[in-house]
């Protein structure tokens, strides 16, 4: 909901402002001129207090010293004419205690008396004010010795009228200043106003009745007569450009017109050159499927290839093996036949035969270990159902099945796993993957048993779980590392290396756990490797 901006008008503000401002400055100079003037009049009270308590105290010399009363209040009644005294005290001394003592004392008509201030001559020697009276005490000399003390106490009434008539001529002058103000302001107004009220009602006009060729008059104030100015200049361009623009759809309708004509001869061409690119696309089309058969079969013409290659060899040295064997088993059958056997040729060919077997032994059980290699290639994702996976127990597992291969290169291995995290996917190729991982460490990263590092980091995330694995062996060539996934892709052939494990690793993560797996090459203190399964996690 928009908020809603309250409105008013440049007369209320000009003489809101004009009268606050007004306002502000009277009372600001009022109130700097009463305080002023108060304490100004508050002042001279006190002089007029100090100088009756000095002449009673000059006067009071000789009554005090001749224990003079009845003289001395006579002459404190000529007071009762002064308004401002209210009481007045004299202490004599005393001449045994030497303390000031009660002699005499006088109140104005109609003015209680007060209690003796002989306790308080010290507080009083400066002029205390409250606020209806003034209290001060003078010392009585005589030839430098204090004879004794004059209390005065005098009233503020006359301050206080004082105060109250200023207040009313103030508040007279600032009505006074007010109403001239406002009548002044009310003629700035309207000299101001006006001018803005004809070009707002010039403007409504132009609004409503679309009047662009009406113009501002001019005004006496400078500023309004700008505003007037640029105002019939707006006006002006704004004629000029709906005169063009009037001229301009004439001309973009004639345009149109010639448009559709050249639109529909380019729309019989278009059709014409979209049934030739389609003709084109589906011999494209016919291409790309030869291409991707050509492909198919040379993909398949290495595998096998490869496949021969791999198991050729040992099966090669089986039968070179078996047949060196029959040789000999031959000529020790002709040496029996003909009695002419001795126990060195049967020893000599015990030896032999026995090296003979074990060269076929082991060739036999390479070739077995190729195709059951080349079998585990061709993994399928119904072979196994998804099962509840605890992964940090899972991990463990696998480097506790390992033990015997990873002593020989003694990795120190790091999990970073939460230990309660659970998933759902298919526990055997997820085993597989981690134990082809840490074979391809052990075989090619890893040249001996010194400092050796293998890090296993598993994080999650809401639909998908993170597998980074990493080594810090000697890294993977850049010469392998585009194609590093591809079959019979090794750099320890003839060593134990078939070139198929990151070949069954990719296959695994990509088919059986529908993932994906990828190199970081910019990895560079080893080979790290990162798989992202889509795994659900079990609460």
């Amino acid at each position: 909901m928009s908020r809603q901006v309250t409105k008013t008008s440049i007369r209320k503000v000009l003489i809101s402002a004009v009268m606050l401002v007004t306002a502000l400055c009277l009372s600001l100079s009022i109130s700097i001129s009463t305080y002023l003037d108060i304490k100004e009049q508050k002042r001279l009270i006190i002089n007029k207090i100090e100088m009756i308590a000095d002449i009673v105290s000059f006067n009071s010399q000789i009554t005090i010293l001749f224990d003079d009363r009845k003289t001395e209040e006579a002459r404190l009644k000529s007071f009762q004419e002064v308004d401002i005294v209210k009481n007045i005290h004299i202490y004599a001394i005393d001449d045994v205690t030497e303390k000031p003592v009660f002699f005499t004392s006088f109140n104005a008509s109609r003015t209680p008396p007060v209690p003796l201030k002989i306790n308080s001559i010290d507080e009083l020697s400066t002029a205390k004010v409250t606020d209806d009276y003034v209290e001060l005490i003078k010392p009585v000399l005589y030839e430098g010795k204090v004879e004794g003390y004059v209390y005065v106490r005098g009233g503020l009434e006359s301050l206080s009228n004082y105060i109250n008539k200023k207040i009313l001529v103030d508040i007279a002058l600032t009505i006074f200043v007010l109403i001239l103000v406002f009548f002044v302001s009310r003629g700035i107004q309207r000299r101001i106003a006006s001018p803005i009220e004809e070009l707002s009602q010039l403007l409504q006009d132009v609004s409503k009745n679309h009047n662009y060729d009406a113009r501002a008059t001019g005004s006496s104030i400078a500023e309004l007569n700008v505003l007037a100015n640029n105002l019939n200049i707006m006006l002006a361009r704004t004629e000029n450009q709906l005169e063009r623009h009037k001229a301009d759809k004439l001309e973009i309708k004639q345009l149109n017109q010639s448009l559709e004509e050249k639109v529909n001869q380019r729309t019989i061409a278009l059709r014409e050159a979209n049934q030739e690119l389609l003709n084109t696309l589906e011999r494209m089309h016919q291409y790309q499927n030869q291409i991707i058969e050509n492909e198919k079969m040379a993909s398949l013409g290495q595998m096998v290839a490869g496949v021969a290659h791999e198991v050729n060899t040992p099966i090669g040295l089986g039968i070179t093996g078996s047949t060196l064997l029959r040789d000999k088993l031959s000529d020790i059958n002709n040496a029996f036949q003909q009695k002419a056997l001795t126990s060195k040729q049967l020893e000599r060919f015990i030896e032999e035969g026995i090296e003979n077997l074990d060269l076929i032994y082991r060739n036999l059980n390479r070739a077995a270990e190729l195709v059951s290699s080349f079998k585990r290639l061709a993994v399928s994702q119904d072979l196994e159902v998804n099962a509840k996976i605890q992964v940090r127990a899972l991990l463990n597992d696998v480097i506790a099945s390992m033990r015997p291969e990873l002593a020989t290169k003694k990795p120190d291995i790091e999990i970073k796993c939460d230990e309660t995290l659970n998933i759902e996917s298919k526990t055997g190729p997820l085993q597989q993957v981690i134990e082809q991982l840490i074979s391809n460490s052990l075989l090619h990263g890893f040249k001996d048993d010194i400092n050796n590092q293998i890090c296993v980091s598993v994080e999650k995330s809401a639909k998908e779980i993170r597998i980074e694995y990493s080594d810090n062996g000697q890294g993977i060539p850049k010469t392998i590392k585009k194609r590093i996934f591809d079959p019979f892709v090794t750099t320890r052939r003839g060593e134990g290396g078939s070139g198929l494990g990151l070949h069954l690793v990719y296959n695994l993560v990509t088919q059986a756990l529908e993932g994906t797996i990828n190199l970081d090459e910019n990895y560079n203190d080893g080979a790290k490797f990162i798989i992202i399964l889509p795994i659900s996690e079990i609460k």
